[in-house]
């Protein structure tokens, strides 16, 4: 029984929250059954069928899912071994790692949705990690052309949402989607870049940020 795995994320960009992984699960002869299901790229599918569809597929699927809090990012790139890129493939390589032995079968194929621009790169490092002779496909929009990894795009995406949802909740706060070029988000970093343990400080958002305060700071003397 061939099993193909597909492997995404979802908050790479914020400046806020954590970045989440997914590797999902399906049988190679099954995989039409998440067309059918309507699985796309969760970009491309609206939140409340997404959140539907994310019901559906933990309810009948296997799959394994990482939270990466802002410290770890920032943890990673404060690392001269590690980067973002490195990052990602190190925990789906650790997430795939953990679907197989679930599955209890090395009849496996992997396909990654590549954030590197060096395919190669990538794949041979992901290859490292993982430790195992398996087939690895590495590709660009892979979250796009395989419903597997549509699949585990949308399990992450809700994912981050959820935890999204839960930090505002945590903190009583508002800071829109996290993401930099949102004016809410912005707003909310200028004024509070050091109160809240959920930023990424490495990002150059919340480095301005901290620059503009300190600059203001500075002019009141």
């Amino acid at each position: 029984m061939a099993i193909l795995i597909g492997v995404d994320e979802a908050g790479r960009g914020p400046v806020i929250g954590p970045m989440v992984m997914c590797a999902f699960a399906i049988e190679a002869e099954k995989e039409q059954n998440l067309r059918n299901l309507g699985v796309k790229d969760s970009k491309m599918v609206p939140s409340v069928k997404r959140n539907k569809l994310f019901d559906d597929l933990s309810e009948n699927f296997q799959y394994t899912v990482n939270v990466v809090s802002s410290k770890e990012v920032d943890d990673a790139l404060n690392d001269s071994e590690l980067n973002l890129n490195w990052l990602e493939a190190v925990t789906s390589a650790k997430l795939c790692n953990e679907l197989i032995d679930e599955l209890g079968t090395d009849k496996v194929k992997i396909i990654l949705d590549c954030p590197s621009v060096n395919l190669e790169a990538y794949k041979e490092y992901f290859l490292k990690k993982l430790g195992k002779d398996i087939d690895v496909i590495c590709e660009h929009k892979a979250d796009v052309n395989y419903p597997v990894v549509s699949a585990a795009s949308i399990i992450a995406k809700v994912t981050r949402d959820r935890a999204i949802y839960h930090l505002k909740k945590e903190f009583s706060v508002d800071f829109g989607s996290g993401y930099p070029s949102d004016p809410k988000t912005k707003a909310f970093l200028e004024q509070n870049f050091d109160k809240y343990p959920f930023f990424r400080k490495t990002w150059a958002a919340w480095k301005n940020a901290k620059k503009k305060a300190t600059q203001r700071g500075l002019g009141d003397y």
